[in-house]
């Protein structure tokens, strides 16, 4: 099965961090942390989003092969995230 990425926050999804629509359907497309009951939780920018994701970093290389510094990472998600559904022009 390919890998499904939150639309909004760029995280693997799987069913256990999708998130709900306004009418309480589930929403595969955005993680639960990002977008519940039909709206995102956080009105930000892209680089506001990643600023934001810099934070995880730290946990995200403890469980990685591929150890990145914050440029590293900075320099992937705004790669990354314009290729994303809500950061699309």
């Amino acid at each position: 099965m390919e890998q499904t990425y939150c639309q909004s926050c760029g995280m693997p999804m799987s069913p256990e961090f999708y998130s709900t629509n306004a009418d309480q359907s589930v929403n595969t497309e955005y993680c639960s942390y990002c977008y519940k009951d039909g709206i995102f939780a956080q009105d930000v920018t892209m680089d506001e989003m990643i600023d934001h994701s810099l934070v995880y970093l730290e946990e995200f290389n403890k469980d990685s092969e591929n150890k990145f510094t914050k440029e590293e990472a900075r320099a992937g998600m705004k790669q990354f995230f314009p290729t994303l559904k809500r950061w699309k022009k």
